[in-house]
């Protein structure tokens, strides 16, 4: 009889689970003064609630999503203009509303959100994709919140924005001149906000922004400022060398790391447990991209492959980049590491994104031993 679930997407999402809890409560046992567990106890309550939220969603008939898919959107766009109208201020930026104890990052839903109003709006539209107009329709759909975003400042999580659209156009199959023409518009506007806005006066990016974007490319020429967290992040992960250092990690102890439970998880993975530890984190996301890709062939409609596709490249995009940055071979741009870092509105969109991909799994399934029978038959 088969299972009624991906077991093997569950176990991948289990062990990261797992990764994540042991990893924070090592790194932020002295963070907080006379509570331990402080962001352990957090973080397990985050992955509970997520889990019987996911849970939840893994029953849902994810076609219903296809028909509020305007609602989803407008749902979508408030959420990020009430950040922007009431959130709260902290380290420079408007990102999140508080909700008692905990902060709601409308951004991080955001994600999972886009991926199903995109991919709704793209169904609908199937038998126009040839058309620039649809092209542009959809760009314009993504590239709004992902400005609103920027504005927050939030780059993160608007070039997130970014990947989700350029993937659901992708895997609906849109013409390869339209990407050619979106990556020469993309040139454009690089140029644009990199070189001729501020030679005319106008900054588009903050200073510190900037910064980041270009501090990779030469670490060592500011190692006090701009190249500082990547510097402490490289001395973390080759000091940990084969192994780990265990509780020898002198760079997470000592905090010379800076958002260890956040931003910089990975670069504490590399140093208590080496190789050995980012290899099996690493290989854990394989898992789930491998499942997520099966998923998105399984889906008994374009519109679960959409929404399999779009989680699949949001997933990937975060991994890439996060694990890049803290290997010095990206930007530092405040990705966090899904289903890794420290964050409440992370983890639970992330297990929202994985409940829906256990809803396709469930009902491709179905609709493939729907039609097996009738064949027989």
């Amino acid at each position: 009889m088969a299972l009624p679930i991906d077991l093997v997407l569950i176990l991948g999402v289990i062990g990261l689970a797992a990764c994540s809890l042991v990893t924070i409560r090592a790194a932020t046992v002295d963070d907080v003064p006379g509570q331990p567990g402080y962001y352990f106890d957090r973080q397990a309550i985050f992955f509970a609630v997520g889990g019987v939220i996911s849970l939840g969603l893994s029953r849902l008939d994810y076609g219903l999503l296809r028909r509020a898919r305007w609602w989803i959107y407008g749902f979508l766009m408030s959420s990020i203009l009430a950040v922007m109208a009431i959130g709260s201020v902290a380290k420079g930026a408007q990102r999140s509303i508080p909700v008692g104890p905990f902060q709601f990052q409308a951004s991080e839903l955001g994600k999972i959100l886009l991926v199903v109003a995109l991919a709704g709006v793209v169904t609908e539209r199937s038998r126009r994709l040839g058309e620039r107009d649809t092209t542009a329709r959809i760009m314009l759909l993504a590239l709004v919140p992902a400005a609103l975003v920027m504005v927050q400042p939030d780059l993160g999580s608007s070039l997130v924005y970014g990947a989700i659209v350029l993937a659901v156009l992708y895997f609906a199959g849109t013409p390869a001149r339209h990407f050619l023409a979106l990556f020469a518009l993309g040139a454009v506007a690089i140029s644009f906000v990199l070189v001729v806005a501020p030679r005319a006066g106008v900054e588009v990016l903050h200073p510190y922004q900037k910064q980041r974007l270009t501090s990779f490319l030469h670490p060592s020429s500011d190692p006090a400022d701009a190249g500082y967290q990547q510097n402490q992040s490289l001395i973390a992960i080759g000091s940990g060398e084969k192994t780990g250092r265990g509780d020898r990690a002198t760079q997470t102890k000592f905090n010379f790391l800076p958002e260890h439970h956040t931003d910089f998880i990975n670069a504490v993975v590399g140093e208590r447990w080496g190789f050995v530890g980012a290899a099996l984190v690493l290989s854990l996301y394989a898992l789930l991209i491998w499942r997520g890709l099966r998923i998105l062939t399984m889906a008994k409609d374009l519109f679960g492959a959409l929404v399999a596709g779009g989680i699949v490249a949001m997933l990937l995009f975060q991994v890439f980049v996060n694990v890049g940055m803290t290997l010095g071979i990206m930007p530092i741009t405040g990705i966090p590491l899904p289903l890794m870092s420290y964050g409440g509105s992370s983890v639970m969109s992330t297990l929202l994104a994985i409940g829906l991909l256990q809803s396709i799994y469930v009902q491709g399934r179905s609709s493939a031993a729907l039609k097996g029978r009738i064949v027989s038959h």
